[in-house]
């Protein structure tokens, strides 16, 4: 379904992608983690080319592209696999909901605009938005329109949605339901590449768990294993600062309470 080969990508003198390797099997959910500055928002960003590799192969599905020599029209090909999930939900301001979510079907995909308003409803009712159809993004809360941009990409149909931390933008209580929403999502089967700093989350809904530091995969494996068992040094330091971390943060929360 999807294959990364020797993906490397530096900016300026910084590498920050030092040669990735990575095969995820169709309808597999693979979390990425890893502190900040380990490489896992560009790789997942290399993935569709909205950062172009220095060096490597991207197959999604039955389009594969070098990085080295890669045309415009084989980036399209290969974008047109995938839909992604931004941090800050990028939604047209001047627009309503039913129509951000069908604008791509009907720029990309060439759709009717009466067969994409109709598409767009049933997705919307997915993400459990269909009473805010006329609503525009000022009007809802950062929540809902984090789910107009996962109704934005699963309307799409794609071969893989990717998610780049979906809820780092969101205040603490809107968290839980953008979450709920993805775990739908994935128990259809999708394919989805996610980046998350939730790691309960992380542990739930993947089938697969992928530790970042320094732009190389230092240890992956099953949700159980890397939670639980994980052998490499970097990723037990990371997950026991994450976990003093979140039980300071529950502290303060239940003194505010």
């Amino acid at each position: 379904m999807i294959q990364l080969k020797g993906i490397r990508k530096s900016f300026k003198q910084l590498e920050i992608l030092k040669g990735i390797d990575l095969t995820i099997k169709k309808g597999e959910v693979v979390s990425i983690l890893g502190p900040s500055g380990s490489g896992k928002t560009t790789l997942l960003r290399c993935v569709n080319f909205l950062e172009k590799p220095d060096d490597g192969i991207v197959r999604i599905g039955n389009v594969q592209v070098e990085a080295k020599g890669a045309k415009k029209k084989d980036i399209i090909s290969l974008r047109k696999q995938s839909a992604m999930v931004f941090q800050h939900y990028n939604l047209f301001a001047h627009k309503t909901v039913l129509e951000n979510v069908a604008e791509g079907l009907i720029v990309a995909k060439k759709m009717k605009k009466i067969e994409a308003h109709k598409r767009s409803k049933q997705i919307l009712e997915k993400v459990g938005l269909s009473d805010k159809l006329h609503h525009y993004p000022s009007q809802l809360s950062g929540g809902q329109q984090q789910r107009v941009g996962i109704a934005r990409a699963l309307a799409l149909n794609p071969e893989v949605i990717l998610f780049d931390e979906p809820t780092s933008a969101l205040d603490p209580e809107l968290v839980g339901e953008v979450l709920s929403v993805i775990k739908n999502i994935a128990r259809e089967g999708i394919t989805m590449i996610i980046v998350t700093h939730e790691m309960n989350f992380a542990r739930e809904v993947s089938d697969y768990v992928l530790f970042m530091d320094g732009g190389v995969i230092v240890e992956e494996g099953t949700p159980m294993e890397i939670f639980t068992k994980p052998k490499e040094m970097r990723t037990q330091k990371f997950l026991k600062r994450i976990s003093r971390e979140e039980e300071v943060n529950w502290e303060a929360k239940k003194n505010v309470l």
